[in-house]
């Protein structure tokens, strides 16, 4: 099932990439959000029927409208073109088109990688409380995804994912 969120997803975070590489500063909230909508999402993937499950896809296309809107203000900072070009995209995406392709290989540590973005997962021994996790990636600039309770992706710019698994190595054993 291809929806139009996870296009958009991915648009939004091909653009937050984009206003980091220009040198914005990006509010740490919007990171974590970004992988609340795919951690929504993939949920509601599982089971499109559960009313659960659709209550989750459900607070996902309201998120992802808030975050849109935040980083579309900020790239309205960057002229007409940059901003027109950010808008096309995600017309188009909400239209249903394939905006970016989906990565088509059989790797799962590479499955649904943004754009410009490196992906690393950590499996725990124990889980852990969200929270301790979350506040080492605001601080790397990373975008989390719980999988379950003692798999996490982490998204991001490599030396941001580097580092991050870096702080995050001592978990490894709890």
């Amino acid at each position: 099932m291809n929806l139009p969120i996870e296009q958009t997803w991915l648009i939004l975070v091909d653009l937050l990439t984009m206003l980091k590489k220009k040198g914005i500063i990006i509010p740490s909230t919007l990171n974590r959000d970004l992988g609340l909508v795919k951690s929504s999402v993939s949920f509601y993937l599982r089971d499109p029927t559960h009313p659960d499950m659709i209550k989750e896809y459900d607070r996902a296309n309201i998120m992802i409208t808030e975050i849109q809107d935040n980083l579309l203000e900020i790239a309205s900072r960057f002229g007409d073109n940059f901003y027109n070009q950010w808008i096309d995209k995600l017309k188009r995406a909400n239209l249903g088109e394939e905006v970016y392709a989906k990565p088509d290989h059989g790797s799962k540590f590479q499955t649904n990688t943004p754009p410009g973005f490196s992906i690393a997962k950590i499996h725990l021994q124990n889980p852990i409380a969200e929270d301790r996790v979350q506040e080492i990636a605001e601080y790397e600039n990373l975008i989390l995804e719980f999988e379950n309770d003692t798999v996490i992706a982490i998204y991001g710019d490599e030396a941001n994912v580097k580092s991050g698994l870096k702080e995050l190595a001592t978990f490894f054993n709890e």
